[in-house]
């Protein structure tokens, strides 16, 4: 099968030609039509997660994914070859990624049927992104006529935070620069703007909660009124952040099924900026890299 690897540390991602994985016991083969780019790629494919995470090379890269189920291992019930389904890759190793013509994943966490309502590119570029918008979202615990700042607005989990956190009724100031930033975190539902590139601190004054998905997080709790909530994709730890009259909540993504069932369920708009197809995965790499409005998809069946 064709996939998206690279076969040591030090060495660039590449398109390669490898072995068909069979699906292990309580694990699905999945036939991958689309998969999406996150951060956690970015950071795989430079070498950030050394000595963090086990490495089993050749290491594919990418974790989103939709698809139908081409085979089942041993003991998979509820799911039948043919299924639409969708998730996140959630093994404890590094190997085996969605940027490939096929992947295997365990049915207990990170997968889903996909309904036929949703296409295999919103699938593929929901799990991962979705799943962390909802747990902060959550997390945050928001109240109607709350004031809200989603900084990193623009991203694949800052414009589904926008649609989440108006949806819940509070009043949202999205981070946005450009004028099209602008225009399309208004169309989601934000409130108001605020310029990243400017004085975060004089344009946004006590906020009753930060959604800190990109930028300095010292800068913005100054941003918070008294008792208000961080939180944060990004911070592993309040200890992390210096004492404060404000509450800092952490949040790892987690894609339970419960979360992708949610998921598939919401009315919220996937944001794609733009797809390519799988031979082109590498000009797909460099443009995430330098920044995207919503999702990059990239398309293997």
């Amino acid at each position: 099968m064709r996939a998206v690897a690279f076969t040591a540390f030090g060495t660039a991602p590449a398109i390669h030609d490898l072995e068909l994985p069979a699906p292990g016991d309580g694990e699905v083969r999945v036939r991958v039509h689309a998969a999406s780019l996150n951060g956690f790629d970015f950071a795989v494919a430079n070498g950030y997660l050394q000595g963090m995470m086990e490495h089993r090379f050749p290491v594919v890269l990418g974790k989103d994914f939709a698809g139908t189920v081409d085979a089942l291992g041993a003991g998979v019930t509820g799911y039948e070859v043919g299924d639409r389904v969708f998730g996140v890759v959630t093994k404890a190793f590094l190997g085996d990624g969605s940027l490939a013509e096929f992947v295997t994943v365990p049915v207990t966490t990170g997968l889903a049927k996909l309904p036929e309502a949703v296409t295999f590119t919103d699938g593929g570029a929901l799990g991962l992104a979705g799943s962390a918008a909802v747990d902060a979202v959550t997390a945050a615990a928001l109240q109607p006529g709350e004031r809200v700042l989603v900084s990193g607005a623009t991203g694949g989990v800052g414009t589904l935070v926008v649609q989440l956190a108006t949806k819940a009724g509070a009043t949202v100031i999205a981070t946005a620069h450009t004028d099209d930033e602008k225009a399309l975190v208004t169309e989601l539902g934000a409130t108001e703007t605020a310029d990243h590139t400017e004085d975060l601190a004089a344009q946004v004054k006590d906020a009753d909660v930060v959604f800190h998905l990109a930028g300095d997080p010292a800068a913005l709790l100054g941003l918070l009124r008294p008792g208000g909530r961080f939180v944060s994709t990004l911070v592993g730890s309040p200890d992390q952040l210096p004492a404060g009259d404000y509450t800092v909540l952490p949040v790892f993504a987690n894609a339970s099924q419960e979360t992708l069932n949610t998921l598939a369920a919401q009315d919220t708009r996937l944001v794609v900026e733009r797809v390519y197809p799988l031979d082109e995965a590498l000009d797909a790499i460099a443009h995430f890299s330098g920044g995207t409005k919503g999702k990059i998809v990239i398309t293997v069946a």
